[in-house]
């Protein structure tokens, strides 16, 4: 981060509870300005309470991300970092998910990330710096049955940064990736109450109850790991596109490296049965 007299200011979206919630209060704690950004903000009171600021934004609403950032540009003189942490996953056979479900995936994981991209980045053009923090996923690069659109999300936005960070880096803005391995949060039990729903009956109910006992079993690093992960590369001069951290991320990225897709194939299965 360039030296300036005023603090950084940070916007952080999804900091309503988990990793956006972890990064966010670890921002406060280095001295920025932090801004936890939510759908749900009735559920920001522990940012507010370490001295952040909170907006209502549901970012697949193009008025309130117009809002929520005019809000901090109004009270602000910069954008210094934009932390996108804010997502979902669509679990359920791909057969068995509405394909408005499957919309609603891509607006939230991939969509709304642009969407507010677009509105931060002619703020960070003009000030010839500025972070922009992807949150993906090791499932930005793997796949498991029953989370086919989620996968594909995922997958995307890892391509969507890869492309930003090559078109931004001349103005002197940074795209970095980061992607969390298995993080204890309430997301797996969301997941698995969708797949539930959605593919609870049917020919996919043997597959569907695979998953839940290897959800259930995995055990998830606490989401200060990714906090931590990304002040690291926040404070690094020539960051990284891409950091990984949290339980089996290491193993599972370097494995998807060395197998073939085939063999891939076999070893997600053997997990499951």
């Amino acid at each position: 981060m360039a030296i300036c007299a005023h603090p950084p200011v940070a916007l952080v979206t999804g900091a309503s509870s988990g990793i956006g919630k972890s990064i966010a209060l670890a921002l406060l704690k280095e001295g920025y300005i932090v801004y936890g950004a939510a759908r749900r903000a009735d559920q920001l009171a522990p940012i507010q309470a370490a001295g952040g600021r909170v907006l209502y934004m549901d970012i697949t609403d193009k008025a309130a991300v117009d809002a929520g950032v005019a809000q901090v540009l109004n009270e602000q003189p910069r954008i210094d970092v934009l932390i996108n942490a804010a997502g979902y996953g669509q679990y359920g056979a791909l057969e068995d998910i509405p394909m408005d479900d499957a919309h609603r995936q891509f607006d939230v994981n991939v969509f709304g990330t642009a969407r507010l991209i677009q509105k931060v980045l002619p703020k960070m053009r003009e000030q010839a710096a500025g972070k922009i923090v992807n949150v993906t996923s090791v499932g930005g690069k793997i796949y498991t049955p029953m989370g086919g659109w989620y996968h594909a999300s995922k997958f995307a936005l890892e391509g969507y940064s890869d492309v930003l960070r090559l078109e931004t880096r001349p103005f002197g803005i940074d795209v970095i990736v980061i992607e969390p391995g298995i993080i204890a949060t309430g997301w797996g039990d969301i997941a698995i109450a969708e797949a539930q729903r959605l593919s609870g009956t049917g020919p996919y109910i043997k597959l569907l109850r695979q998953y839940v006992e290897v959800q259930r079993q995995s055990e998830g690093s606490s989401p200060e790991a990714i906090a931590k992960l990304t002040l690291k590369a926040l404070k690094a001069s020539r960051p990284r596109a891409r950091y990984h951290a949290g339980a089996m991320a290491g193993p599972i990225l370097f494995l998807r490296w060395l197998l073939s897709d085939a063999m891939f194939d076999r070893l997600v299965m053997m997990s499951f049965r």
